[in-house]
């Protein structure tokens, strides 16, 4: 049986440091990578590049892995630039808006990590607060550095009904690394997991044409460590 092939699309830097020349390169964690090929997948990098190459790169796979990486530009929902330019990557945007609107026509599934969450919320209609820091009502803490990425540092709920209750369970513990997070929700998702400070965490598909999943942790930085983030990856390569 022919193994599915999951699109995971890669982010870009320009200097990668002395160890490699200073060369720009294309990446992604290799988390992602490994957790897709534990679940039986065949993952193919997709490297940023021209919105319109993202046809043919959704018509070679069969699900769309969004990951994370640098913040979404606010100018996509209507907002002035609240956060350092350091932390945008406009190319990487409409290149990633681009799979995210092919693969939609294509009715191909999508599974979206932290930024990748809000980048498809932005695309699909929604909005960001740019730093939720600055929210009053904040009572943990969604960047956990210097803590090891592998240990969950805050608990989070899950909807009844949903696919992430199915596999995380009523509540449980992850990671955390964002500064952003969704403001308004796009219509044609549901929120399925929340913090215990009300920050959206999980989101899902409530329409039958659109097959989506997204957390806003990293399950990509724990699926060696803990059960719950490899069996969602095998939830994506297997039934998403």
């Amino acid at each position: 049986m022919r193994r599915p092939i999951i699109g995971i699309a890669a982010n870009e830097i320009e200097d990668a440091g002395a160890r490699l020349y200073h060369l720009p390169i294309s990446y992604t964690p290799c988390g992602y990578v490994k957790a897709v090929q534990n679940a039986g997948g065949l993952p193919m990098v997709l490297p940023v590049g021209p919105p319109e190459l993202a046809k043919d790169y959704i018509d070679q796979i069969d699900k769309l892995v969004l990951a994370g990486g640098q913040n979404v530009s606010p100018s996509l929902y209507g907002e002035s630039i609240q956060v350092e330019e350091a932390l945008l990557s406009q190319e990487r945007d409409q290149f990633e808006l681009a799979l995210i609107e092919e693969a939609v026509r294509q009715t191909k599934p999508i599974f979206a990590v932290c930024r990748g969450l809000q980048l498809a919320n932005v695309a699909l209609g929604g909005s960001l607060y740019q730093d939720i820091s600055q929210l009053n009502d904040t009572k943990i803490s969604h960047m956990q550095v210097p803590i090891s990425r592998e240990i969950p540092t805050h608990q989070i709920r899950t909807e009844e009904t949903s696919i992430l209750r199915k596999i995380y369970g009523e509540k449980t513990t992850v990671n955390s690394f964002h500064f952003q997070a969704i403001k308004k929700l796009a219509k044609r998702l549901k929120m399925t997991a929340i913090s215990e400070d009300g920050i959206i965490e999980g989101v899902e598909s409530k329409d039958s044409s659109l097959a989506f999943l997204g957390v806003q942790w990293h399950p990509d930085f724990a699926y060696d460590h803990l059960e719950q983030e490899m069996a969602v990856f095998r939830y994506v390569v297997e039934k998403l």
